[in-house]
């Protein structure tokens, strides 16, 4: 068993949140905080029909995706639990899923894909299994491939000991 990481996680990228209607979470994180709109999202595969908003600016914005399902009798149930899944940026998104694979991490299905955000994206799965003893501790984790300018970004940072 591999030791020595060979992938960093750069920090947020994202918090989904669901509601079994968007409004009041539009109402909450763009009326009252003061989130700014950024784009929509629909899928009828993934039973979600979203509104991207995001707080703060330059490469460490974070995303915030107010979601409802398009049909809250399919699954998944992106409204339950309220607080969806949590994003975390990759430096190296396919040598982390190896990596993390290797150490006995089980991922949901589907594998590396393109997400709402245009970014590649894959899944940490809530529960361990037999084969995967390991797994997100109850959180869904989205694991999102770094665009160059956030590696870039970080590697600045933590060059000047931020």
């Amino acid at each position: 068993m591999q030791t020595t990481r060979p992938f960093r996680i750069l920090g947020i990228q994202q918090v989904a949140i669901g509601g079994a209607d968007k409004a009041p979470l539009r109402k909450l994180w763009v009326d009252l905080l003061g989130l700014t709109p950024h784009g929509t999202y629909r899928s009828e595969r993934e039973n979600v029909d979203e509104d991207i908003v995001t707080a703060g600016a330059g490469p460490f914005k974070v995303e915030v995706d107010l979601m409802q399902p398009v049909d809250p009798e399919k699954k998944p149930r992106v409204h339950e639990t309220p607080l969806n899944h949590v994003g975390l940026w990759v430096d190296d998104l396919p040598v982390a899923v190896r990596w993390l694979e290797s150490q006995g991490l089980r991922f949901a299905p589907g594998g590396i894909r393109k997400g709402a955000a245009g970014h590649d994206i894959c899944f940490i799965h809530p529960k361990g299994s037999e084969r995967f003893p390991f797994g997100g501790e109850g959180v869904l984790i989205e694991l999102v491939q770094a665009p160059r300018e956030v590696i870039a970004a970080f590697d600045t940072l933590s060059a000047a000991g931020h």
